[in-house]
């Protein structure tokens, strides 16, 4: 079928947005819709998009921004700080499965280039998949998190000599070793140059570049950098992708790093995609069928082997048994650089045309599995080491040791700045505190200095229990991380818990879910950030202090429920009790007309005042359904005004509209 590039461009793009949508609601990571997209449309399957070299080229590009994104995170100051991890357990994994990979294809009869270039691609791991999954289960600060992340950052890494050394080999002949050492020494050449000339003359240049105020200039200006210098690269008889890693290197010591990554991530992402995409059309499934045991072996063995090597490291490292093996589940798996590697090595025709699409069919598969390994890490490793029992136990009875001595505390779940900020001000006010956090070197200095904090997961339902949460009076997440909250109040819900529970955010995007999970209140960092610099504003330029008040405290009544309305005092001035709402409490003593009635039978609202909360024993309902019955004993807390609660407070005691 011959078809246009726009035609072509235009059939990935419906195709990908339908399997993507469909990889999302699986909860699945794109980049695995994407694979699946090219397998199912390609020329071997159902022929909708045919094998054209000019996306290959166009695909190429997705490569060049990956390598952009990672040598953007390729920070000195952050690989100095994980140097034994990335540079011992890192170097000791890749190499590790790589010669493990060359005796197996010694023994196979591959050709021992081959089975370098293999080894390669089966050494690397999913940086996409399980960084994603970590985030999202709040582990990359734990012990395992650090030790995959230190092995990821260094398998990126090791993509770029890999990149030089698949071409070298390639090209064969009796001078291989002279042609690997020169490829080696022109990258060496060119690294040093750019790193020692290019990192002033690229601040110089993004600051002339920005202070002209112009965002199409700054976009033109990354995208000109970028491919620059992959194409000097390239005419160096290098690869593309290592410009592209120097180029995002050299930005990521400027002040300029965070722009340039959101101004990239939009070309990255598509182009990215689109490789993905021809790497799925690449895969003949009648090729792969024929083969299923060769396939088969090529899934489970690098896994197997990739997994126990994996753990045996980290045990050497001195990890215990429960951080190894959820390190090995979580590396266990194929990755994108893998994919990128075997792309290489299939076009240099270092592998056999057959084992490349078993190779990439094993790959696929074992990515597919990655999920399912790492949600299901901790129920592996408590049923598989008899000694995590204890250790679980073990941390759980150091935060249960805290926490019995508190009562109708405040539970703070994330000890960062926000946390640490929010456990002062409530000591301040006499409250007691107990505080939750996952970094064990914070938790270390803040404990030993005397802070209320100890290492726990707070997204276990374990460690809520342990810490008191069945006794505390509120809990505050001050995390940033929705999924991580939502857990949190999911546990809050199954343990029929009533106590008013506090979100931080970034912004409101995540609002309506985190309410209807059932946080009382959504505190967004950005929507209180706006609220201070206007009323500073304001003042400045002359504005009255009460009026700005006021003004801030009316937005905060239409953006916070719990902020509408005060309880009123004697000491109150005239002028701020008149119209004003107010909150007031009122007791339920037996005998009231309410007592046994629903919220709703009561009709508040008629009266213009509102229920905003009920205080049972020592539990809360803040917002209580329409349903609630009111017993004796509750404490009711009223919105209002003045007229309102006084109408309220005789319709609940005696009846009256």
């Amino acid at each position: 079928m011959n078809i246009s590039i726009l035609q072509l461009v235009v059939v990935l793009l419906a195709c990908a947005v339908i399997v993507v949508s469909l990889a999302r609601l699986a909860h699945l990571p794109a980049l695995l819709g994407y694979l699946v997209l090219g397998a199912l449309a390609g020329p071997h399957a159902l022929g909708w998009v045919p094998e054209r070299e000019d996306a290959r080229h166009l695909a190429e590009f997705g490569i060049v921004f990956l390598m952009f994104s990672i040598g953007l995170e390729f920070s000195l100051p952050k690989l100095n700080q994980m140097k034994r991890t990335v540079f011992g357990l890192g170097t000791a994994e890749v190499v590790g499965v790589m010669l493990l990979t060359l005796a197996a294809g010694t023994l196979a009869g591959l050709d021992w280039r081959a089975s370098i270039a293999l080894g390669g691609v089966l050494a690397m791991s999913s940086t996409a998949i399980v960084a994603r999954m970590l985030a999202e289960r709040a582990q990359l600060e734990s012990p395992h998190g650090r030790e995959v992340l230190g092995v990821l950052l260094f398998q990126d890494l090791a993509v770029v000599p890999l990149l030089i050394l698949i071409p070298a080999m390639a090209r064969g002949g009796d001078d291989l070793l002279w042609q690997v050492s020169l490829a080696l020494g022109k990258a060496a050449l060119v690294l040093l140059v750019l790193l020692f000339l290019g990192q002033r003359l690229m601040r110089r240049w993004f600051h002339i570049i920005s202070a002209r105020k112009s965002q199409e200039l700054f976009t033109l200006n990354v995208l000109l950098i970028t491919l620059g210098l992959a194409w000097l690269t390239d005419l160096a008889g290098i690869s593309m992708a290592l410009g592209a890693f120097l180029a995002g290197m050299l930005i990521a010591e400027t002040e300029f790093r965070h722009r340039v990554e959101e101004e990239i991530k939009p070309f990255r992402d598509v182009l990215l995609g689109l490789f993905f995409v021809t790497v799925g059309m690449s895969l003949d499934l009648q090729q792969v069928l024929q083969q299923p045991f060769t396939v088969l072996l090529l899934f489970v063995l690098p896994v197997l082997f990739k997994g126990l090597l994996v753990a045996a490291l980290s045990r050497a490292s001195g990890s215990s048994a429960g951080t190894a093996l959820r390190s090995a589940l979580a590396l266990a798996q194929g990755g994108e650089f893998g994919l990128v590697l075997l792309s290489l090595a299939t076009q240099e025709q270092l592998l056999p045309h057959a084992l490349g699409q078993a190779v990439i069919a094993g790959l696929l598969l074992s990515m597919l599995l990655a999920p399912l390994l790492i949600q299901n890490a901790d129920r592996i490793a408590l049923r598989l080491i008899s000694s995590e029992w204890m250790t679980r136990s073990l941390a759980l009875h150091r935060v249960a040791s805290e926490s019995l001595m508190v009562q109708q505390h405040v539970l703070i779940l994330g000890y960062g700045r926000t946390g640490q900020q929010l456990a002062h001000l409530f000591e301040a006010d006499g409250l007691k505190v107990l505080a939750l956090d996952l970094d064990p070197e914070r938790v270390r200095d803040a404990a030993a200095a005397g802070e209320p904090v100890v290492y726990a997961d707070s997204t276990r339902r374990e460690a809520l229990i342990a810490a008191g949460v069945m006794r505390a009076a509120v809990l505050v997440v001050s995390f940033d991380d929705t999924p991580a909250a939502l857990q949190v109040l999911e546990h809050v819900r199954q343990l029929g818990l009533t106590l008013p529970v506090v979100v931080r955010t970034d912004d409101d995007s995540d609002l309506d879910r985190l309410m209807a999970a059932g946080a009382t209140e959504v505190v967004p960092a950005r929507f209180e950030t706006s609220l201070m610099l206007a009323s500073h504003v304001l003042v400045l330029a002359g504005i009255p202090l009460r009026r700005v008040l006021q003004q801030i405290r009316d937005v905060r009544d239409q953006r916070y429920s719990l902020m509408r309305g005060f309880f009123h005092g004697l000491s109150e001035e005239p002028e701020q009790s008149g119209e004003e709402l107010r909150l007031h409490s009122l007791a339920l003593e037996a005998g009231a007309w309410c007592i046994g009635r629903s919220v709703a039978a009561v009709d508040l609202p008629f009266l213009n005042a509102q229920l905003t909360l009920i205080r049972r024993g020592n539990a809360r309902i803040p917002s209580p359904s329409a349903d609630e019955k009111l017993q004796v004993g509750d404490v009711l807390v009223l919105r209002g005004d003045a007229q309102a609660l006084a109408a309220a407070e005789m319709r609940l005691i005696q009846g009256q509209l």
